[in-house]
């Protein structure tokens, strides 16, 4: 496994309960300021396998990333019963609910 695919796994184990990341803020603190991308790809395919709660990463704008309703809807219900609320226009207050790990490797 590559460092910053171990890295991306890591962090996103560690998003605590009622919180979320973004793509580009994980891209960042694995090493990688341009690697939003290669996260999307590692949730795809290592989120199964390591158990990871794929559920608290969101885009940049606080938004759902998935376009098909299914996912989306299911990814914002698992949100909201951890107690994240999104406004009016479906997004989330960032500042509210994102993670800021104080240490991570």
């Amino acid at each position: 496994m590559q460092p910053f695919t171990e890295k991306v796994i890591n962090i996103i184990q560690n998003i605590p309960t009622g919180k979320v990341m973004t793509y580009g803020q994980i891209a960042r603190l694995a090493g990688s300021p341009r690697g939003a991308r290669q996260v999307v790809r590692i949730l795809h395919t290592q989120s199964e396998k390591h158990q990871l709660p794929w559920h608290r990463v969101v885009n940049g704008k606080g938004e759902i990333g998935f376009k098909d309703e299914e996912l989306h809807n299911r990814q914002r219900d698992l949100l909201e019963n951890e107690g994240i609320y999104f406004q009016l226009n479906g997004s989330l207050v960032l500042k509210t609910f994102v993670h800021e790990p104080s240490n991570q490797s």
